[in-house]
Parts: C-alpha cells; sequence; structure tokens
C-alpha cells in the first residue's frame, strides 16, 4: 500500500482505523481510497501501549474507531497524540439513513458494516456478521438503517458445550464430511456448522419476507466464520472481510 509522504521521518497517511469488538481488535491504516493489510489483537490486550506501539513510525491524520467496548477507548485517547479521533456514532454523516428509535443504542459496528454495505453494493442490503455474536443489519431500499437480528456467534455456541459438559471437546471448526457423525467430534462439528447455517439461512428468510417483497436485497457476509458459513448459503451473494473497516474508511472521507 501507497502512503502520501514521510513527515519527519515518519510514514504518513490519512487514516488508522480501528474496530473494537468484544474479542479482537481489528486495525488498518488507510488512505481516503484503501486500506492496508489489517492485523488484529485481543480486546484484553488493547492499552495505551499497545496503541502508541502501533503508531510508532507513523504519522496519522485521523483514528477512526468503532467500539462496542467502551471501557478501552480511553486507551486509544491517550495514545492519539496529535491525531484527531473520530469515534463512529449516528450524529455523524454517514451516508445512510437510520430509522431506528434509539440510534445511540446501535452498535457502532454494525452502523459501519450498514455504511460499507450500502456505498460498496447499494440498497436494499443485509449484512451478516460472524463475530463474538452474529449480527443481521438490514439497510431499506431507501437507503436507511432499520435495525436487525442479534444471535449468538457460533464459537460462543460451541465453547459453551465444551465449558458446560464434562465429556465434549473443543472445536476447531471446519466443514463436516457428512450430516451423520461417526465420532463425538464429527457429531459436534455437524451440529454446530449445518446447524448455525440453518439458523443464518431461516433468518434470512424471515427477514427478506417481511421486508423486501418487491426488490431482494443483496446479502453480504463479514466476520470471522463468514467463509466457512457462508460458502453453502446462496443466499449469501459475497464475504467481504474487511467491511467493517471499510464502513470506517467511508465515514471517515464523509466528516
Amino acid at each position: 500500500m501507497r502512503f502520501a509522504m514521510r513527515a519527519a521521518g515518519k510514514l504518513a497517511t490519512d487514516y488508522l482505523l480501528v474496530d473494537i469488538s468484544n474479542s479482537f481488535v481489528k486495525l488498518a491504516f488507510a488512505t481516503t481510497n484503501r486500506i492496508g493489510k489489517p492485523s488484529r489483537l485481543p480486546t484484553s490486550g488493547l492499552s495505551a501501549v499497545a496503541m502508541r506501539r502501533i503508531l510508532r513510525g507513523h504519522k496519522v491524520r485521523t483514528i477512526v474507531v468503532s467500539s462496542v467496548v467502551p471501557k478501552k477507548n480511553k486507551a486509544i485517547v491517550a495514545a492519539a497524540g496529535s491525531a484527531r479521533i473520530l469515534f463512529l456514532n449516528p450524529q455523524l454523516d454517514l451516508g445512510v439513513g437510520i430509522d431506528y428509535p434509539q440510534p445511540r443504542s446501535i452498535g457502532a459496528d454494525r452502523l459501519a458494516n450498514a455504511v460499507a454495505v450500502a456505498h460498496l453494493y447499494g440498497a436494499p442490503a443485509i449484512v451478516v456478521d460472524f463475530g463474538t455474536a452474529v449480527t443481521f443489519d438490514v439497510v431499506s431500499a431507501a437507503g436507511d438503517y432499520v435495525g436487525g437480528v442479534i444471535a449468538p456467534g457460533l464459537e460462543a455456541m460451541t465453547n459453551y458445550l465444551y465449558q458446560r459438559t464434562a465429556l465434549l471437546p473443543k472445536l476447531t471448526l471446519r466443514e463436516p464430511p457428512r450430516a451423520i457423525g461417526k465420532t463425538t467430534r464429527d457429531a459436534m462439528m455437524s451440529g454446530a456448522v449445518f446447524g448455525y447455517r440453518g439458523l443464518v439461512r431461516e433468518i434470512l428468510r424471515r427477514l427478506t419476507a417481511e421486508n423486501f417483497r418487491r426488490k431482494k436485497p443483496r446479502i453480504i457476509a463479514t466476520g470471522g466464520y463468514a467463509q466457512l458459513i457462508a460458502s453453502k448459503l446462496p443466499e449469501i451473494k459475497a464475504v467481504h472481510p474487511n467491511l467493517t473497516l471499510e464502513g470506517l474508511r467511508i465515514v471517515a472521507n464523509r466528516n
């Protein structure tokens, strides 16, 4: 990725994009029109010291943040130095409307996803984000964020089985070879992957039936298990691994 210039011995660029979720923080340096290679660290490891280490050698104009862990925001503030900080919120110019009773209660990552999907794929659209929770966010044909669905994440469900039972193992998730498991691990894998696809398919079916009787929405997936689950769901038209970061870049450009 090319950055604009070097300033005082530092690599200068427009943005550092920071997506703080419950499990991981995803970061990427970016110009106004392109995102660099993302990196990530556990949310528990996000601190002012860690942020200063990431920023070392870079001169960043704006740090753009979506955060669902408010107690970690102070680490960004402490490390920002002279950089402007832009926390994504409903009061910013998002490029999408918000048709929702309490806009401040919408997760910043969900807003970022709505911004990105509308800008990159058009409306109407649904984003399925496979994170700690799986979220479904709906952008209407008019280009408004109208709400969505939150369900337990795939890893959270399988970890719960492991933690709450004496004999069931911890899984590394992958595509099952068949529905009928011949071992405990294979049986759990079938329940996790095939069962989770059923959950996603049914929620998408209901969202589409309730909201999009005339024009079908574009359905885009993102998040950690998007590729595994979406690969066998024809309803999902594309997987965009950096959709949330793209939303942050777009919001920064508009503000």
